[in-house]
């Protein structure tokens, strides 16, 4: 058989579960590549000899999950958008240098564009629900859209301090107390933890407070619609969901390692969606 001419792959512990080589596989076949997009398991203890031969594995690039996210930051040269999240999903082999970015942050943002077009003229101030890798995520493509306050609420204040310490005077650190004051003074509501994520609980969120034509975001792909954005979509809200995530973020990693930038198209979107749990 074979070998491919190019190959990527997704890095996770776990990973079987992700559903990025049918996303990827589909571009492979639609541009005609010479390619390969593959499952790469490896706990914690084993990522970094894996990644430092990351070409002696056949690979020219891979998407990083967790928990190795910080990892592939710390042993990549990561670009400034990685920097500035201090996270990386996204790796590639620029000649011998191991390289590093966060497309979570366009991910998220570009999800937003396409479900709520003009959704950041909406308000000056946004919401954000959860201060790890994602929110920090979340938060840098908010700031580089110019909005001017994000309130990030997360269970442990600290977590959200140090986000203020990252960003500076914009991100403004909160308590779930704090949160439906905040829903009243914003129209953009982004969540960034696993709640409503299959197998935990649910994003149990009274959105009432939040004013008419509201936009409501959540970074949870599984399942396609959470108790959040079942909740906003009864109040008529405009909504964007983990897997318009999922694909957007998929963009930049491809044509990086393929040399082509691929189509997020409806028969794409129907494909992964199959795929996932609606609710």
């Amino acid at each position: 058989m074979k070998t491919p001419a190019r190959a990527a792959c997704i890095i996770g512990w776990p990973a079987r579960q992700s559903r990025s080589p049918k996303l990827h596989g589909y571009w492979i076949r639609r541009y005609g590549i010479d390619g390969d997009y593959r499952i790469e398991e490896h706990a914690p203890e084993a990522f970094a000899a894996f990644v430092r031969d990351l070409a002696a594995h056949g690979y020219v690039g891979a998407n990083v999950t967790m928990p190795h996210k910080d990892a592939a930051f710390a042993l990549s040269e990561p670009d400034a958008r990685a920097r500035a999240v201090g996270a990386a999903n996204t790796l590639w082999l620029d000649g011998g240098a191991l390289r590093s970015t966060n497309t979570d942050v366009e991910g998220f943002i570009d999800a937003l564009d396409h479900s709520a077009p003009g959704w950041d003229r909406l308000s000056r101030s946004a919401v954000v629900l959860g201060a790890g890798g994602t929110g920090r995520a979340i938060a840098y493509g908010f700031l580089e859209r110019g909005i001017a306050e994000i309130h990030v609420v997360n269970r442990t204040r600290a977590r959200a301090e140090e986000m203020r310490a990252r960003f500076g005077s914009a991100i403004h650190p909160a308590t779930w107390e704090d949160l439906p004051r905040l829903l009243r003074e914003t129209r953009i509501l982004a969540n960034a933890t696993s709640i409503g994520m299959v197998g935990k609980d649910a994003l149990d969120i009274d959105l009432s407070p939040m004013p008419e034509g509201s936009v409501v975001g959540d970074a949870v792909n599984v399942p396609l619609v959470t108790p959040l954005l079942d909740a906003a979509q009864r109040r008529g809200f405009r909504t964007s969901n983990g897997l318009e995530m999922l694909l957007r973020q998929a963009v930049r990693g491809f044509e990086l390692w393929f040399g082509v930038r691929p189509e997020v198209t409806d028969e794409l979107r129907d494909l992964v969606a199959a795929d996932i749990p609606r609710r």
